[in-house]
């Protein structure tokens, strides 16, 4: 399996219990503190990592697009998901989310200068419709569209932008040192929004584990492996593994939050399994931004 695959694997991986453990973080902690708190605690981890590893500063152009990084993925995706999720369940969250993949792709085009041929939007595709058919029929959407479902479509149009823009950055810095530069670009607006917002009067073990997990693995060491697995593959090819995503949360989100999920997950999965297999199969060329990783000699 190529590396960029397995990477970006691992990566949904962490990330398809982001919602379940927001979820029961925001009902301890207030939203904003989970959003902010948990890039601040992630942020702090990455000034760690940066000076043990001795990473030299980025360019000027590449704080600009680090800006646009830690707009989609600390600030923007964090916040737009806390503030849906103190109304909405965690299931119903993976409707929207289930657009992810295909945002990711978009601003491929846009921000990576890649260009995917039509077998690779059309299995794409097929594979967007069987995971929102999926979520629709098996108890993962319920009710009327409402504001935290326009919290929930902001987060992930900020999110696919920050997936593409780090993943085609992760060619210059690499994936870990994308992620710890964004992290540390942004904390002068997550340090006080944290300590401004910061209320521990009903949090318990449950909450801080879940805050924990949020910080640790959806904000610091998910991406890693997913912008190693982006700068590797190709932002809009391995951004379609994402897929899968959505129907590993429900699944998270039935066994840990007793949410309800119907009958159809395993035929969904394994068409979703299939569209992967064919978006991988595809080649995307890419533009001026498709150079390969840099090694790690040249960061030192």
């Amino acid at each position: 399996m190529p590396a960029g695959v397995t990477l970006g694997a691992l990566g949904v991986l962490g990330f398809s219990f982001s919602l379940p453990a927001t979820r029961l973080a925001v009902a301890g902690l207030d939203p904003w503190f989970v959003a902010f708190g948990r890039a601040l605690v992630a942020g702090i981890l990455a000034i760690a990592y940066l000076a043990l590893s001795r990473a030299p500063r980025p360019s000027v152009t590449q704080l600009r697009r680090l800006v646009v990084v830690a707009l989609g993925i600390v600030i923007g995706f964090p916040l737009f998901t806390s503030l849906a999720l103190t109304t909405q369940t965690s299931a119903h969250g993976a409707v929207v989310i289930a657009v992810l993949p295909m945002s990711t792709a978009i601003w491929a085009v846009l921000r990576a200068s890649e260009r995917p041929p039509l077998r690779f939007w059309l299995a794409s595709g097929a594979g967007l419709l069987a995971v929102l058919g999926f979520v629709a029929t098996g108890g993962g959407f319920s009710g009327s569209l409402g504001l935290a479902d326009l919290y929930l479509f902001v987060a992930v149009v900020l999110c696919g932008l920050g997936y593409a823009e780090g993943g085609a950055l992760s060619r210059e810095l690499g994936g870990a040192r994308t992620v710890c530069w964004a992290l540390v670009v942004s904390l002068p607006v997550t340090l006080p929004i944290s300590l401004y917002t910061a209320d521990f009067s009903r949090a318990d073990g449950v909450v801080w584990l879940s805050f924990g997990y949020v910080s640790l693995i959806s904000m610091f060491l998910g991406f890693f492996a997913w912008y190693a697995g982006l700068a590797a593959g190709g932002v809009a090819k391995i951004g379609q593994i994402q897929l899968a995503q959505p129907v590993l949360t429900l699944l998270w989100s039935a066994l840990v939050l007793g949410e309800p999920v119907g009958w159809p997950a395993l035929a969904t999965a394994a068409v979703v399994l299939v569209c992967v297999v064919l978006t991988q199969r595809s080649r995307v060329p890419s533009g001026s931004r498709g150079t390969p990783v840099p090694s790690v000699s040249h960061h030192r």
